[in-house]
């Protein structure tokens, strides 16, 4: 079997007297979507804090590509192949479309932080990210400034930035989170389009985009993984249905 592009071992982060994620571990093969679904409150969104080195684990191992990574900061870990979306959406509100993705362009070739008239003024930057705008089906929403797009083209937007640093993983969280029918059809094809491109850890709650894009799915409960399997055993399996639905599921 080769090995994982990302191992996840022993994962234990505390907050005070709750074990958020209990001794954790999974792994993830390269090119596959990999879903992660729990009741609230499961680990999830803490598990990829940790993974994108906002949070520090309190023991265990992060392995990816064959490196442990538990020391690199986030921006390291974007430069070796790393971008993840949020549930709630985390942009410049005050610039364009297009500005906040041709800052992810820089920030993945590895120049951050320069000045936005310099990325403004470059056209490379400038034309790779009209590109991802475009794969997003944003193209004609590069001039609009984010406060003016709606919440849908926002998510969107959230998930052009994360692909514009070319990720080698992209650590999803949520991104179907307040869309409409249309949005979730539309992101469920981008997403769905980026199988072989690349590898994908998906947190969300909508389980039919679950069941239409993973390849297998991990049911985490009370910090701690309890099943994983294809969409077709983790929909037969016990402890994963008592686990996400409780004792009234029938």
């Amino acid at each position: 079997m080769p090995e994982p592009l990302l191992r996840i071992d022993n994962l234990t982060k505390r907050f005070g007297s709750l074990a958020a994620n209990d001794g954790l571990s999974l792994d993830v093969a390269a090119g596959e979507v990999h879903a992660v679904i729990g009741p609230n409150g499961a680990g999830k969104t803490t598990l990829i804090s940790q993974l994108f080195g906002e949070l520090r684990p309190d023991a265990g191992a992060i392995v990816f590509a064959g490196r442990d990574i538990g020391a690199l900061s986030t921006a390291q870990r974007v430069r070796i192949g790393l971008a993840r979306s949020f549930q709630i959406t985390e942009l410049l509100r005050d610039y364009t479309a297009l500005d906040n993705v041709t800052l992810a362009v820089q920030a993945g070739r590895g120049h951050c932080f320069r000045f936005w008239s310099n990325a403004r003024a470059d056209p490379r930057l400038r034309g790779a990210a009209l590109a991802v705008l475009a794969r997003a089906g944003l193209e004609r929403r590069a001039d609009i400034v984010v406060s003016e797009l709606s919440h849908g083209e926002q998510k969107q937007l959230e998930l052009a930035i994360a692909l514009a640093t070319k990720p080698r993983l992209l650590l999803l969280d949520e991104p179907m989170a307040g869309l409409g029918t249309a949005e979730c059809a539309s992101t469920i094809a981008l997403l769905r389009g980026l199988k072989g491109t690349a590898t994908i850890l998906l947190v969300e709650h909508d389980m039919d985009a679950v069941f239409a894009l993973a390849d297998r799915i991990s049911v985490l409960a009370n910090g701690r993984r309890v099943a994983t399997g294809t969409g077709d055993e983790i929909r037969n399996d016990e402890a994963a249905q008592m686990a996400y639905f409780g004792e009234g599921h029938t």
